[in-house]
């Protein structure tokens, strides 16, 4: 029986002639996957793919439009190309993450030493306080103090702690060359 006639009657869900088309076109159907996808068990599952596809799709042949062998061998050879690209897909996922990951990687690091010569610029300059200003500036901004607390913590009045913080703030800026 010819490949045409027993698809005809795997679309009648045929289950004999589904044995015996498997017999004929599963030759033909790894071989021309395997060209395509290359990797043996790659070529393997999508022939199985395919061969299943066949059978659940049988009933859309048309015999007035080619041969039942070309149909399958179509196919075939979509299903593989679509694996490939597939394939292709995935690793240029990989390789995207992969650089992602690295390039944060490598930013983290560069933050992290501006961060630090950062830190010691600040200090730096923080050294070239009045030592009233400095304690001042330090309780406010590294401890969290408000005006009016470092002003109770000092015992001085609020105008004079305000005064020192301007005033620190001032040579701060001006050690740190107008950025802060």
């Amino acid at each position: 029986m010819e490949a045409d006639e027993l698809l005809v009657r795997v679309a009648g869900g045929d289950q004999r002639a589904f044995e015996e088309l498997y017999t004929l076109v599963s030759g033909p159907v790894f071989g021309l996957v395997r060209r395509v996808v290359r990797d043996p068990a790659q070529s393997e599952e999508v022939a199985q793919e395919v061969l299943l596809e066949l059978w659940r799709s049988a009933g859309r042949f048309d015999p007035a439009r080619g041969s039942a062998l070309s149909w399958v061998l179509t196919l075939a050879h979509r299903r593989a190309v679509d694996r490939v690209r597939s394939a292709r897909a995935a690793t240029e996922r990989e390789q995207r993450e992969g650089r992602r990951a690295y390039d944060t990687a490598f930013d983290q690091v560069a933050e992290e030493v501006e961060a630090g010569l950062e830190r010691q610029w600040v200090r730096h300059c923080l050294g070239r306080l009045t030592v009233r200003q400095r304690e001042s500036v330090t309780l406010a901004y590294y401890d969290g103090y408000t005006y009016r607390e470092v002003a109770e913590r000092l015992s001085l009045p609020l105008g004079t702690v305000k005064t020192r913080m301007r005033d620190g703030l001032t040579r701060l800026r001006e050690c740190l060359g107008g950025v802060a």
